[in-house]
């Protein structure tokens, strides 16, 4: 099995986000709203639509370089696995096994929807998705788990933590000609 290698700037961006979620998590909806939109207007970052962008008034970035927005490159819903997975481009089993929670959370048909995976999930998703199964596909979640994507839920089931989640929703994102590759062990 190699190692899944994540370019440093998307891992700092997932780490800095996982801070802001636990930091805002204690916190109420409005609360939270507040506090992201006060940060954003600190740093000098563009929120919503430009009808509905705040203004920033004279506060500047503390340090503009320590914080990118993740944007998400995909802003519409996906009918399927196969297109989610053409759209991120995964390169690695992880990272398809994060696609496939991602999918089952976020993105599936309302009565397919939940937060807990298992192997039979990565077989049927990774099929359906025309993604290649590693040889060992029972391995695959418990590497992802190690690899800091996952949390173990019940007995033979995993649950995508914030990193696997932000990996999936902010940190793949198609670039030309990577849409054939498949993952490799």
């Amino acid at each position: 099995m190699s190692e899944t290698t994540i370019d440093p700037k998307i891992q700092a961006q997932l780490q800095a986000t996982e801070h802001v979620v636990r930091a805002l998590t204690p916190l109420d909806s409005g609360a939270r709203s507040r506090v992201v939109v006060h940060v954003c207007q600190l740093l000098d970052i563009p929120v919503g639509s430009p009808s509905t962008i705040i203004p920033s008034s004279a506060a500047q970035p503390a340090n503009p370089s320590i914080i990118t927005p993740l944007q998400s490159s995909t802003p519409g819903r996906f009918s399927d696995i196969r297109s989610l997975k053409d759209s991120k481009a995964p390169k690695t089993h992880i990272e398809m096994a994060c696609l496939v929670a991602y999918y089952l959370k976020e993105h599936a048909p309302t009565e397919e929807r939940r937060t807990e995976i298992s192997t039979a999930d990565i077989e049927k998703y990774f099929n359906q998705a025309g993604f290649a199964l590693p040889k060992h596909p029972r391995m695959v979640l418990p590497s992802a788990k190690n690899a800091g994507y996952f949390d173990t839920a019940e007995r033979g089931n995993y649950k995508l933590n914030p990193v696997g989640f932000n990996l999936a929703a902010y940190g793949l994102s198609s670039k030309s000609g990577d849409s054939a590759k498949q993952g490799k062990k």
